[in-house]
């Protein structure tokens, strides 16, 4: 699953000149993500390796990543 989220970054920065900054993943491709990332524990050090935000979608049937100029990390849900 890594190598996989890291191809998709990849070729989304050669595409579009810039580093993805969300990963949209379903829960079963988080859960898998987190079984080979074990070690790491919390999501922000997870989103720190990957360079991007973590975003759970039930209906995404593939990993998929993205660019938004929103700071997820700071954005308030009203």
């Amino acid at each position: 699953m890594l190598s996989f989220i890291y191809r998709l970054a990849y070729d989304y920065e050669r595409k579009h000149g810039h580093h993805p900054n969300l990963l949209y993943l379903n829960r079963e491709q988080f859960d898998h993500l987190c079984s080979e990332l074990a070690e790491i524990k919390g999501l922000g050090d997870i989103s720190q390796l990957l360079g991007m935000e973590v975003v759970l979608d039930a209906g995404s049937l593939h990993p998929h990543v993205y660019w938004s100029e929103v700071n997820w990390r700071h954005a308030i849900a009203v």
